[in-house]
């Protein structure tokens, strides 16, 4: 993929955000990309690659927003960055003359999306990508749910570190108005939320409040998903201790 960019855009910055996600996972995939690409400068093209249904009747799209551009298969990968973005157009990507030939039924990533991000990068409008469309495929992201002062939520990414980040933002924790919480998993105690990492000794889990905004579970030191065993969608519920 870098190679065909270089080809078409030699003076294209590339910057590769994670190349970790696991096979096939697009929900991982659509984490990583809404967490990261608000750090980067305006008018940046994303490219999201994270594509079981390649080669199938899926679409491909490029969706231009406010600030700037994404490009991947229509699966939902894209789908959790576009919903905090205003949108300003969607297009199927159809125009085969930019595209590299022939094209492969098993890596668009190399000859359908990097070709269209270099010509994007290079000026081309997005208009000349190909018809436009409404809509894109939208996940089905769990939302917590808070009752009885409990805050109910569940894992939805594990990061290489074994942290398992949960779909609980810092938003809904101060719903609790509590300093003193607990996490729970499969109803047993698991451990205290606190503020940072070393907040309990080496080998201790805590909960803490991510750089991604997010609830996590963690281990100083250590590995939360080795060490207990979670896994995505594994249910978490944060009580007042």
């Amino acid at each position: 993929m870098k190679g065909v960019i270089l080809s078409i855009a030699p003076r294209a910055k590339m910057v590769d955000i994670s190349h970790e996600i696991p096979g096939g996972d697009i929900r991982a995939g659509a984490f990583v990309l809404a967490a990261s690409y608000r750090f980067f400068p305006r008018q940046t093209v994303h490219v999201a690659v994270v594509d079981p249904g390649v080669g199938s009747r899926r679409a491909s799209i490029a969706v231009q927003t406010a600030d700037c551009f994404f490009i991947g298969p229509d699966n939902g990968v894209l789908s959790l960055a576009l919903s905090k973005e205003k949108i300003k157009s969607i297009h199927r990507l159809t125009n085969e003359k930019l595209f590299l030939q022939p094209v492969s039924q098993t890596f668009h990533g190399r000859d359908v999306f990097a070709p269209v991000a270099a010509h994007l990068c290079k000026g081309v409008d997005i208009g000349k990508l190909g018809p436009k469309q409404k809509d894109f495929v939208r996940l089905n992201w769990p939302s917590p749910r808070q009752r009885r002062g409990t805050i109910h939520g569940e894992v939805v990414y594990i990061d290489r570190f074994g942290n398992a980040i949960t779909n609980i933002g810092s938003v809904v924790l101060t719903q609790l108005k509590q300093s003193s919480l607990a996490i729970f998993v499969k109803l047993k105690r698991l451990c205290p939320v606190k503020d940072f990492y070393q907040a309990v000794p080496t080998g201790k889990a805590l909960g803490v409040v991510g750089s991604s905004g997010f609830l996590e579970i963690a281990v100083n030191g250590g590995s939360p998903a080795q060490k207990f065993g979670l896994k995505i969608g594994d249910a978490v519920e944060v009580r007042v201790k």
